[in-house]
């Protein structure tokens, strides 16, 4: 990365006038040129299934304006498939971008700001997503697409069997752990897993955590903030004292704890139910779905687990039309009835995520009708996320550090674990070249 993208991206986060002129000038009269020039073709790279039926959609009422879909892998391979392409000046139109991946892709120039085309669809989203968005700043760099609210999945037979009730705070939820154990010992209310990062930092989010910010020209990293260390105490303590499981998840052990009622909860999102579906089959129709215990109930907030928005690449000559259709995509009635229907996404407009399609709760959660008009009401509740240039890279220390601390089931090796996950990340961002707080 030259060190003009690593300041840039700083400016853009913090809305300095200069990092904002920068990519309004790029592109934005050749853009128009292009534009009216004649038919436009724009390519999509993006993960989610059958993407290209949405688009067809598209294109049968935008003959001008046609959509190719070319189907990519996700995660970190298709950031640095994106990266890779756009030092190359082959970058597609459009990128289907996590959320957490916006500013590594924007420190890298990946990314155009189309704030002047896509403003207007603020008003579709919780501020909490719109904020992912923004970096911080005036600039947008991508329209959410889908959202992943994190919620409390419990098994409604085996909380009635055992007297159990669903926790409306974190110490509830500790109590019942504990009570579970105290009358099942074979039994755990939930694990601890360090095998997907995603959850942790969610969960910190809830708490008010913003592991990524900017002062002036110069980040501050918050990963073993207050609001985390809370929550890297709170899971330790229950791991050290043997109140809930310490293994991880997605394996056949924990799909096997699940469909056998070994363990009777899930802390998730809204995902939820079609992994259940595989991982415990035998269980449908006894679970249902809560809030997420709150730190303050009087201050409802959940955090997210997964999403991924619609980005515009700096390469596309054709940036209007890309965020015009980058609009359509998650804000049309159409389109986003499409992107349940077809591409099984929870979508991040807030209009979407009641009635239509998903007017009825899913099949694995038949018993709760109202499943959700619960999930649309928790998604309001998303806090304020912060990300940084350098997520993967602390992801991938984090299931190092705290994979080590949850086998040995240690509390003081959870605080160990989140003081080195912030040095490593201090040490990476300073190792690029990027100006870092002590």
């Amino acid at each position: 990365m030259p060190i003009v993208s690593r300041h840039r991206v700083v400016a853009l986060v913090t809305a300095a006038a200069l990092g904002a002129a920068t990519l309004t000038a790029c592109g934005s009269s050749q853009d128009g040129e292009q534009e009216d020039s004649g038919p436009v073709s724009l390519t999509y790279w993006a993960w989610a299934p059958n993407m290209d039926k949405v688009a067809a959609l598209w294109n049968r009422k935008h003959p001008d304006i046609k959509v190719t879909v070319q189907k990519q892998a996700s995660g970190d391979d298709l950031v640095t498939k994106i990266i890779t392409a756009s030092k190359a000046h082959q970058a597609p139109d459009l990128v289907q971008a996590e959320f957490q991946a916006l500013p590594t892709l924007v420190s890298n120039d990946a990314l155009a700001d189309i704030s002047q085309e896509v403003g207007e669809a603020k008003d579709f989203f919780a501020p909490g997503l719109w904020q992912q968005t923004t970096l911080g700043g005036d600039a947008v760099y991508a329209v959410p697409q889908d959202s992943g609210p994190m919620m409390f999945y419990y098994r409604t037979d085996l909380f009635r069997q055992y007297g159990l009730k669903v926790p409306a705070t974190w110490d509830e939820f500790a109590a019942t752990a504990r009570a579970l154990k105290a009358k099942a010992p074979d039994k755990a209310l939930t694990t601890f897993s360090s095998n997907d990062s995603g959850l942790f930092a969610g969960l910190a989010q809830q708490a008010g955590a913003r592991w990524w910010t900017t002062e002036g020209d110069t980040w501050k990293v918050g990963i073993d903030d207050p609001a985390t260390r809370k929550v890297a105490d709170f899971w330790g303590g229950l791991v050290e004292e043997g109140a809930i499981d310490n293994q991880p998840m997605y394996t056949p052990a924990w799909n096997k704890a699940l469909n056998t009622g070994q363990q009777i909860g899930w802390v998730s999102a809204v995902w939820a139910p079609g992994t259940l579906t595989t991982a415990a089959p035998d269980t449908k129709g006894k679970w249902a779905v809560a809030p997420l215990p709150q730190w303050d109930t009087a201050k409802p907030a959940t955090g997210s687990w997964g999403g991924s928005t619609t980005a515009v690449t700096s390469d596309s000559p054709h940036k209007a039309a890309a965020a015009r259709f980058a609009t359509w995509l998650n804000t049309d009635p159409e389109a986003l009835a499409a992107l349940v229907k077809e591409a099984g996404v929870y979508p991040a407009a807030t209009a979407a995520q009641t009635g239509g399609a998903l007017a009825e709760a899913p099949e694995f959660f038949a018993t709760q009708p109202d499943f959700y008009r619960q999930a649309a009401a928790i998604a309001k509740t998303t806090a304020p996320a912060a990300w940084g240039p350098n997520v993967n890279v602390a992801y991938t220390f984090f299931k190092d550090e705290f994979g080590k601390a949850a086998k040995a089931k240690s509390k003081a090796g959870f605080a160990s674990a989140l003081s080195a996950l912030q040095t490593a990340t201090v040490a990476d961002l300073r190792k690029q070249g990027f100006e870092v707080a002590p």
